[in-house]
This record gives structure tokens, C-alpha cells and sequence, in this order.
């Protein structure tokens, strides 16, 4: 099976965000039949719906894996668990690290545990702007090019770290 670009959106706001990020990344590192190729740098971003808790850090990285999205969806939610992440019904409530799949090659998938690409990456500057960092000629398997969306998403007081 050839190897598949991922990119992955990183983001925490307990317990030392900027450290949860750091220890994602180095599990990101050591999932099996998966490289990291590179990470964005770190981003401060205000929090999406409720505004009364801590502002997020937010990240994306690159992985090249062999591993199908769903078995690379279940490794990415064991680092969750593994760093203290509770799920909670509670949609944009706090987290210690929320780590998404945004893209899996050119695949568009939908079913119940999964959607790619991300259902919410077209419109969050947390998540094109640091994209744009690691693959600013980055096309989405409908055709949107990275360029023409970070054209209608402004920074709303995202600040690199």
C-alpha cells in the first residue's frame, strides 16, 4: 500500500496548551507505519463557540502513513486519551489536545466516525493558516485551492507563538 499525506490539526487550551502540542507532536512521531514530515509552527487562536474559557494553541502537522483513516483516527484519539482528553457531548468546549484528521490524500470520506475532508476547515483560520505554512499551492479533493480560502477567512486575532 503506497503512503498517504495526512494533515493533522492539533489544538488545546488546558493544562499547558503549548506543552500538550509539543508532547502530540513527539506522539505523532511514533505511531506505527506513519513518518512525521513536518509541523507547522504554534499559533495562539480564540476559542470557537463558547468564549468563557482559555484561548487554544493550534497546530497542523504532516504525516505520511500507511495506515487506513480509520486506523490513523483511532491512533490519533489514544494520544488524546493518553493525554488526558475526556469527551464530553460539550461541541468547542475546553480540551487538553484535540487532534484532527483535515485531509487524507485527495479522499473525501464520510461515514460515522469520520469526515474528510474536516467538515469545519474551509472556514477556521486556526486551521488554513498554519495549513497554508507547511502547503500554500495545497488543493482540496473539491477543487478549492488553500489560496482562495485564506482569501475569505481573516485572521480574527490569530497571532503566531
Amino acid at each position: 500500500m503506497a503512503d498517504t499525506l495526512a494533515y493533522i490539526g492539533l489544538g488545546a487550551n488546558l493544562n499547558q496548551p503549548v506543552q500538550q502540542l509539543e508532547r502530540a507532536v513527539l506522539a505523532l512521531q511514533h505511531i506505527k507505519d506513519t513518518e512525521l514530515v513536518q509541523v507547522s509552527g504554534f499559533y495562539g487562536s480564540k476559542p470557537m463557540g463558547p468564549q468563557d474559557q482559555p484561548d487554544y494553541v493550534n497546530a497542523v502537522a504532516l504525516l505520511s502513513t500507511r495506515l487506513s483513516a480509520d486506523d490513523l483516527l483511532t491512533r490519533l484519539q489514544q494520544i488524546e486519551l493518553e493525554q488526558g482528553r475526556q469527551r464530553k457531548d460539550e461541541r468547542w468546549g475546553p480540551r487538553t489536545l484535540d487532534l484532527d484528521i483535515l485531509l487524507f490524500g485527495d479522499e473525501s470520506i464520510q461515514t460515522e466516525r469520520l469526515t474528510v475532508p474536516h467538515y469545519g476547515m474551509k472556514v477556521r483560520e486556526f486551521v488554513l493558516y498554519p495549513l497554508a505554512e507547511l502547503n500554500l499551492s495545497l488543493m482540496l479533493p473539491d477543487g478549492t485551492s488553500l489560496t482562495e480560502l485564506l482569501a475569505t477567512v481573516p485572521l480574527n486575532g490569530l497571532s503566531r507563538l
